[in-house]
């Protein structure tokens, strides 16, 4: 296992500018976002050039791509299309992961199970894995669901993210039940491709590290026995009060010290 730590940390920064910063807080690698909602590398600007786009992304200052976590507003063909131009980039920057997220709650399983089948298949053709990103409001906020989904599509893995399993057992008694009796969490371990953290309480998505409920040491013990050996991803957003670099900085070395 290694830290490395998302462009999201720095949300509002230019590319180049949000890669420097984690530099300089001692990350050595670093999971680039490419998503329309959020964040200075846009997919609607960069796949429309499939060179600039290599040569942009591979300019880290050093650093490992520990991935790309992809996010497209784009549908139909031009969807698969650019998801296709996606992966030929992740080829060409030496990095195997990419993450995407799932449809939301309410969308019909079969239709989202042809959806993800369609990109892995393209992924694989390339030689990338795709994973698909634990998030609120998804599909992918239940772990029953995740898990139904990865038996159901071969080479789907899973981004973790256990703020995200704290949030919804809270909201939503089946997830807390799932989560209690240790069924989906545990069983999903062996599709993990990426772990997302940042510190989390129960009725507030980011705290102050040290002041939530994840439990760091126990997620790494998990990881451990089913032999990962991917990033531990340090996803936070700055927090009004609070010096970001610190609260970086902080987690790094909580996590280093864990592995």
């Amino acid at each position: 296992m290694f830290v490395a730590a998302s462009t999201l940390c720095w949300p509002d920064l230019e590319l180049q500018a949000a890669i420097e910063l984690l530099q300089d807080l001692d990350f050595t690698a670093v999971e680039i976002a490419v998503q329309e909602s959020i964040g200075p590398a846009k997919p609607s600007e960069i796949l429309v050039d499939e060179d600039r786009a290599i040569q942009l992304l591979r300019y880290t200052h050093r650093m490992d791509i520990s991935g790309y976590r992809l996010e497209l507003a784009s549908t139909g063909d031009e969807h698969y299309e650019q998801f296709h131009m996606m992966c030929r980039i992740a080829k060409a920057t030496k990095v195997v992961n990419i993450s995407v997220p799932s449809a939301e709650k309410g969308t019909p399983f079969n239709e989202e199970v042809e959806h993800l089948k369609k990109l892995v298949a393209i992924a694989e053709g390339e030689g990338v894995r795709l994973s698909v990103r634990c998030m609120l409001g998804c599909l992918s906020e239940d772990p029953d669901t995740l898990l139904v989904l990865c038996n159901n599509i071969d080479g789907l893995g899973i981004s973790l993210d256990p703020s995200v399993a704290l949030i919804a057992s809270a909201e939503n008694p089946a997830v807390a039940k799932a989560m209690a009796v240790g069924k989906g969490f545990d069983q999903l371990l062996k599709f993990v491709t990426n772990v997302q953290l940042r510190d989390t309480s129960k009725d507030k998505f980011q705290v102050s590290v040290g002041q939530g409920e994840i439990d760091y040491g126990k997620i790494v013990t998990q990881l451990e026995r089913e032999k990962y050996n991917r990033a531990l991803t340090v996803d936070m957003v700055p927090m009004e009060d609070h010096d970001h670099r610190v609260e970086l900085r902080k987690l790094r070395r909580l996590l280093e010290s864990l592995i």
